[in-house]
This record gives structure tokens, sequence and C-alpha cells, in this order.
């Protein structure tokens, strides 16, 4: 077989394209060993789930708008009590927030929760079905007096947390820092998403180049174009933060429970 491979010139092209093109396959590159202070999950692929069935129960979720029952972990009382409404002063106003503000008052700019919590609700279950699909989370956070309670909240739901300093290239440059095989995260998701008031974190832009899905906690100094599921909220106060968190996590959890639940159904 392998002489008749040689005296073929055509067939022996194409097999060297197509090892070429398995060498340069970007999906497979993913990146997770500098990303966290959490202890790390065992990923276990797609793949593993037995026979077709199974697989149309996995996706049976996609045909649900609330198929983990997400709207249930908070109410909008509860977002204006953790005054998750309250931005910062209108001078610091991104032009392109405003399609999410509902006023000001005294010069503060106060956010519409009537727009947070259905976005706030799409943003957590797709949190949710990333866990369920077992995807790869990571949090990013720059605020050093939320760092830590960050990374315990990441190693809670057995996830990733990075609350550093952000080199960048971290994504965009993972195969040739990190080596090839690295995995990149499914999805992640920003606490806040500048690292001062008129610098956006760097990791927002490498994520929107190499297209993984984010969701960030967007202030009314916030760039929202760049994230896949913004949130309008306040991301200065840490009652609102500490919401936040808790939403997410338990978001998490849900899409666990959810995927041990399945594997533990008999096909």
């Amino acid at each position: 077989m392998a002489a008749y491979m040689m005296k073929n010139s055509s067939i022996w092209r194409a097999l060297i394209w197509q090892q070429k093109q398995m060498k340069l396959s970007w999906p497979d590159i993913r990146v997770v060993q500098l990303c966290s202070h959490a202890q790390p999950q065992e990923v276990t692929p797609e793949s593993s789930l037995e026979g077709e069935t199974r697989r149309d129960t996995v996706d049976e979720s996609l045909n649900h708008d609330d198929f983990f029952g997400v709207s249930k972990l908070f109410t909008r009382t509860e977002l204006f009590e953790s005054r998750v409404h309250l931005g910062h002063k209108e001078g610091l106003l991104d032009q392109r927030m405003k399609k999410y503000m509902i006023g000001t008052r005294r010069e503060q700019c106060i956010m519409d929760l009537d727009q947070t919590t259905p976005l706030l609700n799409s943003a957590l279950n797709f949190t949710a079905n990333i866990a369920y699909r077992n995807g790869i989370i990571l949090f990013v956070n720059r605020v050093p007096q939320f760092a830590h309670a960050v990374e315990e909240m990441a190693r809670a739901c057995g996830e990733y947390a990075h609350t550093r300093h952000w080199q960048k290239g971290c994504f965009t440059n993972a195969q040739i820092q990190m080596g090839p095989g690295t995995r990149l995260p499914d999805l992640i998701i920003f606490l806040n998403t500048l690292n001062d008031v008129f610098s956006q974190h760097q990791a927002v832009i490498d994520a929107a180049k190499m297209n993984i899905p984010t969701i960030a906690v967007v202030d009314s100094n916030c760039n929202p174009n760049l994230i896949t599921y913004p949130i309008p909220g306040n991301d200065d106060t840490p009652v609102a933060v500490e919401l936040f968190m808790r939403l997410f996590k338990e978001s998490v959890l849900l899409g666990k429970q959810k995927r041990k639940e399945l594997e533990e159904t008999p096909v």
C-alpha cells in the first residue's frame, strides 16, 4: 500500500496537504495553564457521550429559553438593592453605553434595570449551557480588592480565574507561548472590563480576535461593543460584584448538575 502511494503522486500530495492542515488546525489550540488559581477540572470531550440519543438530550437545552432555571436565581428588586443600577459620573459616560441608561440623578448615571434583567438572564443561561457541555470557563478580574474573592468563586465551581497582570498574546500567540495543543477557554467572564478608568482590558480585545464568547459586566464608562453578552451594571460596588459572582457560580453549578444527571441516566 505504501509503495502504491509513493507511485501515485496525486494521492501522495493530497496526504501531505491533509497533514499540514491538521497541524494548522486552530480549534484544538486552547489555553488554561497561565489562567488559573482554581483546581483544574477534568475535561470530557463531547464525543464521550454514547449514542445519538444522549447527544440529542444535550442539544435539547438549546430549544428552551430557560432550560436551567437561571431566571429564578435573582429578582429585579435584588438588583436594585445591590446597587447594580448605579453608574459613574455623567462626565465619564461612554456614548456606546447611553442606550442602557435610564437617566441621571445628581450627575450620576442610572442604568435601566429593565434592560439589565433580560441581558443578565441570557448571559447566565449561556454560562450554564457551556458548563453543561463541559466547556472551560475563565473568570477575569483586574481589581485587586476582588481578586481573592474571584479566585475562590472560580475554585468553588471548578473553573478558572485570572486576576493578575495580563500578558499580551496569551490567546493570540498561545501556540508559541504555551506550546501546541494548549486549549483556549470556551467562555470568558469579565467582572470588569477596564484596567483603569480609560483603558480596556487587553483580554477583551484578544478574545474578540480569537472568536471566544465573552460575558461582561459593563459599567457606564465601558465599551460594550466587543462583548458577546454585555450586562449593564455596577462593576465597582462590592455588594453588586458579590451578587454577580454568586449568580455566575450558581449558573455553572446548575449546568454541571444537569450534566451529571444526564451521565448517570442509562442510555
